[in-house]
């Protein structure tokens, strides 16, 4: 003990190793444990969402319901995207992400068929004009 005292005020260690005071200081908490509090252990739980973004398609929709509304297919997709928000704002990923593919493929759809008859009526009036 003496020792241990002369080492630690000269600071030059004498034949101990130079771990020694590090388990000296690991052995005395051991010996007289953690801390021990009176409150009661509480937990806390934190959610953590996954970065799923899941796209809905809002305003693909919202165009193909103003522009490229045949067969009312774009107002259709723009229900299906409304739905997929909702979903999404309630936390339904795998809801959401079925109401998106239904809007997407409903808004491929329309924009596909509102350019082949935007596209079939525009030739239509022009040989109507050029022929008559």
């Amino acid at each position: 003990m003496n020792h241990t005292f002369q080492t630690s005020v000269s600071g030059v260690h004498t034949g101990v190793p130079p771990t020694y005071e590090m388990i000296k200081e690991e052995h005395e908490v051991s010996v007289l444990g953690a801390p021990r509090s009176s409150a009661p252990v509480t937990t806390t739980v934190i959610n953590i969402r996954s970065d799923t973004s899941v796209p809905d398609h809002i305003v693909w929709s919202l165009f193909n319901s103003i522009f490229m509304n045949w067969c009312c297919l774009g107002f259709v997709a723009f229900a299906y995207s409304v739905k997929s928000r909702d979903r999404k704002m309630v936390g339904d990923v795998t809801g959401a992400q079925s109401y998106a593919s239904t809007a997407k493929c409903l808004n491929i759809w329309a924009l596909v068929l509102g350019l082949f008859l935007s596209t079939g009526f525009i030739v239509g009036v022009v040989c109507l004009i050029i022929f008559m």
